[in-house]
């Protein structure tokens, strides 16, 4: 069993930036791909960014690309999600997620895919 556990949420003004950060406990087939997700209040979860095993491809939603960044370390079995120029609606429990899921928006893009989930951390973006 995989712990993801994410940190660096908190409370930002709008136009800021926030750097969230999710350690895995292990690295292993499951955890090729890992992505953001996030879920605003009153909101269905909805897909944040992707980077595949490698990290050198990554994929985002509509909604952040451009002023997102996702990353990973693998002698640190972590990702990162740098999001800037932050808006109100940015204003979500966002939560990391990891899973053997091939590599293809489609899937990417679905909660369904993914084996391990992290508990979230909330960023708040206040005008």
């Amino acid at each position: 069993q995989v712990q993801l556990v994410e940190s660096g949420g908190g409370s930002v003004q709008a136009g800021g930036s926030v750097r969230l950060a999710c350690a895995a406990s292990a690295r292993t087939y499951r955890t090729d791909v890992m992505s953001w997700f996030r879920q605003g209040p009153g909101k269905e979860r909805e897909f944040v960014a992707a980077v595949s095993k490698d990290g050198a491809s990554t994929f985002y939603s509509d909604s952040v690309e451009g002023r997102s960044t996702i990353s990973r370390d693998h002698a640190l079995n972590s990702i990162y999600l740098e999001m800037n120029n932050l808006k109100p609606e940015d204003t979500a429990v966002y939560l990391c997620a990891a899973g053997s899921l091939a590599w293809r928006l489609q899937f990417a893009r679905s909660q369904n895919e993914y084996d391990y989930w992290g508990q979230g951390t909330q960023v708040t973006v206040s005008v």
